[in-house]
């Protein structure tokens, strides 16, 4: 393997390769995957001097350690978190020059849940259907980091970035979540679309890259029985016959057999990712698509 790679040594709770993903594949059965937090992903790549598109590390609330292979500008953004270069603290936010056999530490996350580390170059793994990205739900992609694991870089593009202020909006304290009517909210009675729109969640920690899991006062169904599978989109808000909302991110399935009540706007989803367990959360709805 070319020297210009790095391998993994402490994989976190759950770190995995994410560009933007897969779009157009739903009629195949795959999901459009990707980072969660996109405006990160691309902050992350533009500090670096990548072209948005390039692979970057996504971790998971405990963050990752690495050693890169040859010298190595990188940058992490998403959820702030303690970085450190063999053991000295190193800037969050900014690029960074990790010499060749250096441990970069990404601490856990201080606030909010996903960091993002980009490499100049990008993180070059095999692309498949046109993406670097692992998807939990399909198996597609390269596995979640383990522990020893090497991955290639790809050739640099272009200078890192330095900026004395960022363009970034920090984990929400309130999660506000805009969302349009879905194609099944004549399953649910008037009072359960009250409840939607009035009623605080609380952001689940049973959630992942999946779906953001909701606790709170179960939606009331106005028709019983079971929905024919069908099309889901990225922000779908099913409700399980326990009736609390689950909201439809990147690794979403692209079809499913419980209705859909409320789509929510894409813009939003990016503050969904960052949400920790025991946020609070509420539904704003709107008479728009």
């Amino acid at each position: 393997m070319t020297d210009r790679a790095f391998a993994v040594v402490r994989a976190g709770a759950l770190t995995s390769v994410q560009d933007r993903g897969r779009p157009g594949h739903a009629h195949l059965g795959v999901p459009r995957s990707g980072a969660l937090d996109e405006p990160a992903r691309d902050l992350a790549n533009r500090l670096v001097g990548n072209p948005l598109g390039a692979a970057v590390l996504e971790t998971t609330l405990s963050g990752c350690a690495v050693r890169p292979r040859c010298p190595v500008t990188v940058a992490v953004t998403g959820a702030p978190c303690r970085v450190t270069v063999d053991g000295r603290p190193a800037a969050w936010g900014a690029p960074v020059r990790v010499a060749a056999g250096a441990v970069l530490d990404v601490g856990s996350a201080a606030d909010g849940v996903r960091s993002y580390l980009a490499f100049a170059g990008g993180v070059a793994c095999e692309p498949v259907l046109g993406s670097r990205s692992t998807d939990l739900l399909s198996g597609l992609g390269p596995a979640p980091l383990t522990h020893g694991a090497v991955l290639p870089l790809g050739p640099v593009a272009g200078p890192p970035v330095y900026a004395d202020v960022l363009p970034w909006q920090g984990p929400p304290r309130e999660l506000v979540l805009r969302a349009g009517p879905g194609p099944r909210t004549d399953w649910f009675t008037a009072r359960a679309l009250r409840t939607l729109a009035t009623a605080v969640y609380r952001v689940s920690p049973a959630g992942n890259r999946i779906g953001l899991r909701t606790e709170g006062p179960p939606l009331e169904r106005a028709v019983d029985g079971e929905l024919p599978s069908e099309g889901m989109v990225l922000g779908a808000v099913q409700v399980p016959p326990d009736g609390r909302p689950v909201v439809f991110l990147a690794d979403h399935p692209t079809t499913g057999g419980y209705p859909v009540i409320a789509v929510v706007k894409e813009r939003d989803l990016a503050a969904a990712a960052q949400a920790a367990p025991g946020t609070p959360l509420r539904f704003v709805l709107t008479d728009r698509r």
